[in-house]
């Protein structure tokens, strides 16, 4: 990978590769898919968001930091509710949870989806309807169903023989009649880490379609009549760009709602076929606009149905890294510089695997920039490397820096919204860092930085 052009400046936001660009006065008018549409370049360089300077941002709330672009992510829910109008959008409570989330997705009229007690205690606390919340999760526990049950949560996806046990026996003793969904492993090879894909029948996830699982499932919910069937769920993967996987869940998924009516009389009226769809770590990755998921989605449902004389069921969808993920980036301070002739420059910050595992876990890409200031000087390839005891401890794997990178500079990581605070741990003792929100120039916290006596409180040895 070869340097800057001569004379450019090095303001580019995000941008990798061989070719470089002078920096624009609006990051989003050089790449837009990978920063907050709040961000710009300030004084002397900086980054503001929202009108605020990452300077000031990093003097009031130290670093590491996540910082949410606010109105980005309300922003995000108008998309999606505007180019799905008349389905139900529920947003992935995984991809990140907070009381303060949770109210901005229920302002802002969406859905919610929680995969864990402890989801769904926050999104309770939060006041969100429970009826607008769905229950997702592979292995539920009898206390997680009765609490989902006790505070009325509007469906639960189903997901083995022994959860329809459970929550068919919690059922009777409540005399409540649960909307349920099944979950149906499709056999979709997603075009995503293996990891993250989820519809391949060799994984935890649902009831397999090809073994003739699902059908029976639904046939036996059906049959018992305790639980109100209300259609079938399928969910790919995640960070998939692709809409051919979702075109082939469909079908099959479709094909098993004409195969259940044709046997019980029943036509399902709900469809839901998840989420995962991709956002840009880099200018490498295209993601598609909310208008166009919905056209393609919508094409597919319809044209498959008219084949198979179903009437179209109503259709939900579970976004969450889409509408999280390019609302946040992370502010680093750089502690540490290291140039190791002939390969590249390691440029240490005071976070790493702790407040982001993805690169470690995932081999994810992400992108960086140099955040508190413009530079001149000739970038070199460098890696974003974090503070803890392993080699592994990546941030960034490939990224152009300016070579005058020193210790007190601020770097910022765009998209991390999305299973990093999530995914957070307290490695080497580490606490985990704030989330800070800004809008309209006005910063607050909304999930407070963890201190050594969080970390202690915990140890009762």
């Amino acid at each position: 990978m070869r340097a800057h052009e001569a004379g450019a400046l090095h303001g580019d936001i995000g941008v990798r590769g061989p070719t470089w660009l002078r920096a624009p006065a609006d990051v989003n008018a050089l790449v837009p898919q990978l920063w907050p549409r709040n961000v710009r370049r300030g004084e002397h360089g900086a980054l503001t968001v929202a009108g605020r300077d990452v300077r000031e941002l990093a003097a009031e709330f130290g670093t590491p930091a996540y910082v949410l672009d606010e109105e980005d992510l309300r922003s995000r829910c108008r998309d999606f509710r505007a180019a799905f109008s008349g389905d139900d959008v529920y947003y992935a409570g995984k991809a990140f949870i907070c009381r303060a989330v949770v109210k901005m997705i229920a302002e802002e009229g969406l859905h919610l989806d929680v995969c864990s007690g402890g989801e769904l205690a926050v999104a309770l606390a939060a006041g969100f309807p429970p009826e607008r919340i769905g229950f997702h999760g592979n292995n539920k526990s009898l206390r997680e169903l009765s609490r989902a049950l006790d505070a009325g949560v509007g469906r639960i996806i189903v997901d083995s023989d022994q959860e329809v046990d459970r929550l068919t026996a919690l059922a009777r003793e409540r005399s409540v009649r649960p909307r349920v969904l099944l979950r149906v492993t499709v056999g979709v090879e997603a075009h995503t880490h293996e990891f993250i894909a989820t519809a391949h029948d060799d994984q935890k996830f649902g009831f397999s379609l090809a073994g003739g699982a699902a059908a029976a499932a639904a046939l036996r919910i059906l049959d018992e009549d305790v639980l109100e069937l209300r259609g079938l769920h399928s969910h790919i993967g995640s960070q998939i760009f692709d809409t051919s996987g979702f075109e082939v869940s469909a079908r099959r998924v479709l094909g098993l709602q004409a195969q259940i009516r044709d046997a019980r009389g029943v036509q399902l009226p709900e469809l839901d076929l998840g989420g995962g769809f991709g956002i840009a770590y880099t200018t490498q990755d295209d993601p598609a606009a909310p208008q166009d998921l919905a056209k393609r989605m919508h094409k597919i449902v319809d044209d498959e149905c008219n084949a198979l004389a179903l009437a179209v069921p109503h259709l939900s969808i579970e976004p969450g890294r889409a509408i999280v993920g390019p609302a946040v980036f992370t502010l680093y301070e750089v502690g540490t510089v290291k140039d190791v002739e002939g390969l590249r420059t390691y440029v240490s910050v005071d976070g790493g695997m702790s407040d982001n595992i993805r690169t470690a876990l995932y081999d994810a890409s992400y992108s960086a920039t140099l955040a508190s200031r413009a530079s001149r000087v000739t970038p070199v390839l460098a890696r974003v490397v974090g503070k803890h005891c392993e080699s592994g401890d990546i941030v960034v794997k490939d990224e152009f820096l300016p070579a005058d990178v020193q210790p007190g500079d601020l770097v910022a990581v765009p998209g991390t919204g999305a299973y990093c605070r999530s995914m957070a741990s307290n490695y080497n003792h580490v606490p985990r860092p704030p989330v800070v929100a800004v809008r309209d120039g006005q910063a607050r916290v909304i999930v407070r930085r963890e201190t050594e006596d969080d970390l202690l409180a915990l140890d009762v040895g």
